[in-house]
This record gives structure tokens, C-alpha cells and sequence, in this order.
């Protein structure tokens, strides 16, 4: 059985629309961070500066030096320049949208990261607030320190008067002993006596 090639089970991993084009989101996203690194040079004070000192000097050259040496004529409204300046306006517009767009595209990923981790977060808090109120009940539910001193001295109290009960009930029947010991040396001692008055 041959083996897939390389390069075909590595495209398996990228979606449908997109595979055989790892090459091409390359160049995408180099080509969207070349339109947003000019998108954020044409928004400096420093381009505009450049700007206008190119304006500057090309209507000063074209009005000032000798007319063999001028290439846009000001009597027909610097054409060359308008061109020029409309030209760079042309490209400048669809590279700050593209820029634009890679941001709103940031936005949408970074506001769906807020959202999810929002989302966790009232997740956990929700968690957080039934264990503190399962904690509550069960630490109502819990013997406090006083209430258990007033059964262990109740019990204390109710083993002292089993004790003293068992002591008498020990006594009583050490003395029933005795007094049936006692009742029968007597009896002994009666029936000896009997014995002895019949004997001659």
C-alpha cells in the first residue's frame, strides 16, 4: 500500500476552502501587514509633512525654474501633480480599508475572546457562589463550640448520677447480702439451739 505523500496528509489539517493554499495565507498576511504598515505612515504627521513640502517643491520648480526645465506648466493647473496626486489617493483609499478591515477582523477575534472569557468568568463566579452558600448552610448545620460544652456536661452529669444510682443499688445489695447472711447465721443459730433443748 503506498504511502500518502507529505504534502497531502499536511493539507489535511487546513480547512476545505484553504488547502493547498498555505502559501497563499503566507502572502496574505504579509501583504495585510505591508497595508496596515502604510496605512499607519500615511496617518503620521510625518507623511503629511513630505507631503506637502513635495507639493511645495514641485509647483516652486514648475513656476520658478526656466521654462526649458519645467515639465508641469501652471497655466494649465500643475495636470503632472494632479495625476500624480490623485494616483496616490487612488491606492491610498483601498489600503487603509484593507487596513481597516484586518482591524475590525482583530476586533471581532479579540470581542469573541472578551465574550468566552466573560462567559467563564460568570461560569466560575456562579460555581463560587453555590459553594459559599453550600458551605453557609452546612456550617449552620454544624455544632457550635457552646452548644456541644452544655451536652458533654450534661452527659458528665447524667454518668455522675448513673454512677451514684449504681453505687447505692451496690450498696443496697451488699447490705441485702449481708442481712441475708446475717438472717441466716441466725436461723443456724435458732435451729442449733432447737437442737440442743431436745438432746438430753
Amino acid at each position: 500500500m503506498a504511502r500518502p505523500d507529505r504534502r497531502q496528509r499536511a493539507s489535511l489539517d487546513v480547512p476545505k476552502g484553504v488547502r493547498g493554499g498555505g502559501a497563499t495565507l503566507q502572502s496574505r498576511d504579509r501583504f495585510g501587514r505591508f497595508t496596515e504598515n502604510i496605512a499607519r505612515w500615511m496617518g503620521t504627521p510625518w507623511f503629511i509633512v513630505g507631503l506637502t513640502i513635495f507639493v511645495v517643491a514641485w509647483m516652486l520648480f514648475n513656476t520658478l525654474a526656466p521654462e526649458s526645465l519645467r515639465f508641469d506648466s501652471a497655466l494649465i493647473g500643475f495636470t503632472a501633480l494632479t495625476l500624480i496626486l490623485s494616483l496616490q489617493a487612488s491606492y491610498a483609499a483601498p489600503l487603509i480599508l484593507l487596513a481597516q478591515n484586518r482591524q475590525d477582523d482583530r476586533d471581532r477575534v479579540g470581542m469573541e475572546q472578551d465574550r468566552q472569557r466573560a462567559e467563564r468568568t460568570q461560569q466560575d463566579t456562579e460555581y463560587l457562589a453555590r459553594e459559599i452558600v453550600a458551605l453557609r448552610l452546612s456550617i449552620e448545620e454544624l455544632v457550635s463550640r457552646d452548644v456541644l460544652r452544655a451536652e458533654l456536661k450534661e452527659l458528665l452529669l447524667e454518668l455522675e448520677r448513673q454512677r451514684e444510682d449504681d453505687d447505692a443499688d451496690a450498696r443496697a445489695d451488699a447490705r441485702a447480702e449481708v442481712e441475708a447472711e446475717r438472717e441466716a447465721e441466725r436461723e443456724a443459730e435458732r435451729g442449733a439451739g432447737h437442737d440442743d433443748g431436745r438432746t438430753p
